[in-house]
């Protein structure tokens, strides 16, 4: 299993495409350094964001463990938290300066921890504010500073809410704005409702673009396929998936040739080529920092969805106590396991 030729090389695109044309959200507790990783293993041009992080864990924290990341993760974008202008354009420097592509500001995030900092969607609320904060950042940094949001707080359904949000912050220099297409409920949700239950208004954020085509419009929330992507493409800048590029990473891997403009290399990209990259990560990041690989393999788990024997996969690359072997050995292990349901498949359709 691991005697498998090198993965394909990123191809250059045939023809210019935006940075946000598509990308993968930043999601808490998931899209960290090994997640985009393993992302990027699977779309040379797709736009990685960082969990998001605070200015507090910046400013007074541990600045290397919240902003290290690996070169290969390139374009990748620095999700901030905040509301107090200064801070974010230290932050903002501090992101910069670490190499990131971009800075995004959150407006968007409905959690009570959130709230009680007075930043996230409730600052949209403030768009004065967030032109501050925007105007802070553009003028420290020579990277885009954006701005990722909702289209509405609470149960508001006006669209002159987030048409004059969005008019205010791109006066202040933002150019590029990512709308999660639902309104953000500050009270009686729970992040996870806040991302099912407020509807999906797609309409709105199309609107927007009409209203403003000078800026880039990317929409977020809900989009599950290629088609829904290509129909929303032809009619915004960029889409950004959340929790189904998490969930069933494989699609990234088309991501390339139907959306971004990249030729295929002739060495087709494979599960197993990625695994095995991953294997050879795992030994990296031990190496170098300690990481076990039980902490870096969870963001793969889904990478085998839909076939055969992706079930008995899973559970062994889930088995801690399997931490003391090498994950090439774990790999070997995984797939043995799945093989005799791999093989029961093949005979029923033989």
């Amino acid at each position: 299993m691991t005697d498998l030729p090198p993965l394909p090389p990123a191809v250059a695109p045939a023809r210019p495409v935006l940075p946000w044309r598509m990308s993968v959200a930043p999601m808490m507790d998931w899209t960290d350094r090994h997640c985009r990783y393993f992302h990027r293993l699977l779309s040379s041009r797709a736009l990685l964001y960082t969990e998001m992080v605070t200015t507090g864990a910046l400013i007074h924290g541990d600045v290397p463990r919240h902003l290290r990341f690996n070169a290969e993760e390139h374009p990748v974008a620095l999700q901030l938290g905040g509301s107090e202008p200064a801070d974010l354009a230290r932050s903002a420097q501090l992101g910069e300066q670490w190499g990131y592509d971009e800075i995004n500001l959150n407006c968007g995030c409905p959690s009570e921890r959130v709230q009680r900092g007075a930043f996230g969607a409730c600052l949209m609320a403030e768009p004065q504010l967030v032109a501050d904060c925007v105007k802070a950042m553009v003028d420290v940094v020579s990277v885009p500073v954006t701005v990722k949001h909702r289209i509405g707080i609470d149960k508001g359904e006006s669209y002159g809410f987030v048409r004059d949000f969005v008019g205010t912050v791109s006066e202040a220099g933002c150019n590029v704005f990512i709308v999660h297409a639902r309104n953000a409920w500050l009270k009686g949700l729970s992040p996870k409702e806040n991302r099912e239950v407020p509807p999906l208004r797609y309409d709105l954020v199309h609107q927007l673009k009409r209203e403003f085509p000078q800026l880039t419009l990317c929409i977020n929330g809900g989009l599950t396929t290629s088609e829904q992507v290509a129909t929303q493409l032809q009619a915004l800048d960029g889409v950004m998936i959340g929790r189904e590029a998490y969930h069933n990473p494989w699609w990234l891997a088309s991501w390339d040739r139907e959306f971004l403009a990249a030729t295929p290399s002739p060495n087709n990209l494979t599960r197993e080529h990625v695994e095995a990259a991953m294997c050879d990560y795992m030994l990296r990041e031990k190496r170098d920092h300690g990481t076990p690989w039980s902490a870096i393999a969870r963001h793969m788990l889904g990478l085998r969805n839909g076939l055969p024997g992706a079930r008995r996969w899973r559970q062994v690359w889930s088995d801690h106590t399997l931490r003391d072997l090498s994950p090439h050995a774990v790999m070997a292990r995984a797939h043995a396991a799945s093989q005799p349901f791999e093989s029961a498949t093949e005979a029923v359709h033989a």
